[in-house]
């Protein structure tokens, strides 16, 4: 009982969990509460389900009738990358598809308050020669490949995985969705070549949403396969291997039968959406990734980007609301590609693409390159005033300072289809432009244009692995904490039922 358990932090360094009070605080009592109510156990198994599109990570958790049920929905507060799987090392993308967190992927010593990593590449990335490496979920709002929380958000999430080990979860399901697996987001997104991979995650919503338990998750033939069981005259388990010949198995049949109906009804309304125009989900023009809708508000100039607002609800009016913990200074949100807009062909109706149902390969569409030899041009001098970066690269350090320019250059006339595409551009992704100031600027366009000056960026934040140097511990925001501004806090009491003596004789 004397020694630790040891978990693999960012730095791949050995620390143990005892050892860190941020790692050690308690589940707040309103969640304690809250699992009460839901006939839920402190310690019973968790489920997590993250969504790009609407931005949102959900927390489910056993009731004591063996079931899952939703414990709670933490609205994401910065993904990265667009919709669709990660391919490859440095391509910003958030990971999607089924993975599964035990202990030593938990990081106490996280340079990003806390974090855990999502156990990127599985053998299904793995199969399809998919690269990448430390991709987390984590605090700090700051993602270039993860789904970055607050730090007051992470801490919450991070003890209720803790708990799940406690009582005897061995693993806990990450489940990683571009949105949810509805008929509707079936029906915008269906020309999107990622469809033949959705598919087949869709499966395994499938399988959770009919039963309410974890489904069983293997890989055979590069595709993914749930809830397989040995055939009835079979003397063994099933053996299973990403890249070979799929083994003999069997659904059970009362998990077949529901998942056939649910499909079947999705199917269906899936029809009737696209026969009656249901529009298509425009393509990803160069922005990188989202943020949820009540981070958004706070933030000058913020955006949801690729993430989707409720309908009815706008970024003013959630400008008074209390933010889900502390939102860095640094933060940034979601921005367009303003080059990438201008030089795109006129806005016209997409057409409808068959998307063949049984490949389940996947054509990932990158995002466009942003220009870097128009240094004086018009375009990509208001991109440099948007804030627009280069950079593509994976999140396990924040990124680097970078400060830049713009000397004073006469513009030339605009071409009038590339100023009205631009005007389109700004008045769609920017926040808070105003339509009727165009007529103005329109009579003083011939003017020659001052200077533009690009912001400088944040200065770097050191790159630490060491608790110590981060602030006080968060409060949390189960317990009403939270506002827009940095919040100070005592440190919360270590339980005397610490990892490590609950955890010792594991070892």
């Amino acid at each position: 009982m004397t020694a630790g358990v040891l978990l693999t932090g960012c730095n791949t360094d050995q620390i143990s969990l005892a050892t860190n009070a941020k790692a050690n605080q308690p589940v707040p009592p309103k969640l304690v509460a809250a699992m009460a109510e839901k006939d839920m156990d402190l310690q019973s198994p968790i489920l997590v389900r993250l969504f790009k599109q609407e931005a949102e990570l959900e927390v489910w958790k056993q009731t004591r009738s063996g079931k899952f049920a939703l414990l709670k929905t933490y609205p994401i507060c910065r993904w990265s990358g667009d919709l669709g799987p990660k391919v490859r090392e440095g391509d910003r993308q958030a990971p999607e598809g089924f993975y599964s967190i035990n202990p030593s992927q938990m990081n106490p010593q996280s340079a990003y308050y806390l974090s855990f990593n999502t156990g990127y590449p599985n053998a299904f990335d793995k199969a399809l020669g998919r690269t990448g490496s430390q991709l987390m979920v984590h605090g700090d709002c700051s993602s270039r490949g993860c789904y970055a929380m607050t730090d007051e958000q992470i801490a919450e999430i991070y003890s209720l995985g803790r708990e799940s080990f406690f009582g005897g979860q061995k693993a806990f399901q990450l489940q990683a969705y571009p949105f949810k697996m509805t008929p509707v987001n079936m029906a915008r997104h269906r020309n999107n070549p990622n469809m033949p991979f959705w598919k087949m995650i869709k499966e395994g919503y499938d399988h959770f949403e009919v039963t309410r338990q974890e489904p069983k998750v293997d890989f055979c033939e590069k595709k993914y396969v749930f809830d397989a069981a040995k055939p009835a005259d079979a003397k063994r388990d099933p053996v299973f291997d990403a890249s070979a010949k799929c083994p003999a198995y069997v659904i059970p049949e009362e998990i077949a039968e529901a998942v056939r109906g649910k499909q079947a009804k999705d199917e269906t309304e899936y029809a009737r959406l696209v026969a009656k125009g249901t529009p298509v989900a425009r393509m990803n023009t160069g922005i990188d990734g989202g943020m949820n809708k009540v981070f958004a508000a706070k933030i000058p100039e913020g955006s949801t980007g690729l993430s989707e607002g409720a309908e009815g609800t706008t970024l003013q009016m959630l400008a008074m609301a209390k933010a889900p913990g502390t939102i860095p200074g640094h933060v940034n949100p979601p921005k367009p590609n303003l080059d990438a807009v201008a030089s795109a062909p006129a806005p016209q109706e997409e057409p409808v693409v068959a998307v063949p149902a049984t490949s389940t390969r996947v054509a990932s569409a990158q995002p466009a390159e942003k220009s870097q030899e128009k240094s004086g041009g018009f375009f990509s001098n208001l991109g440099r005033k948007m804030g627009l970066g280069t950079a593509d690269t994976t999140a396990t350090t924040p990124p680097p300072q970078a400060t830049a320019s713009v000397a004073p250059a006469h513009t030339t006339t605009t071409p009038t289809t590339a100023a009205s595409r631009l005007k389109a551009a700004v008045t769609r992704f920017v926040p808070g432009h105003d339509k009727s100031r165009d007529a103005t600027k329109d009579a003083a366009k011939e003017a020659p244009k001052p200077a533009i000056a690009t912001k400088p960026a944040e200065p770097a934040k050191p790159d630490t692995r060491l608790a110590q140097t981060r602030p006080a511990l968060k409060p949390s925001v189960s317990d009403g904490a939270g506002e827009a501004t940095q919040i100070m806090g005592a440190a919360p009491v270590v339980q005397s039922n610490s990892f490590d003596s609950r955890f010792g004789a594991v070892k």
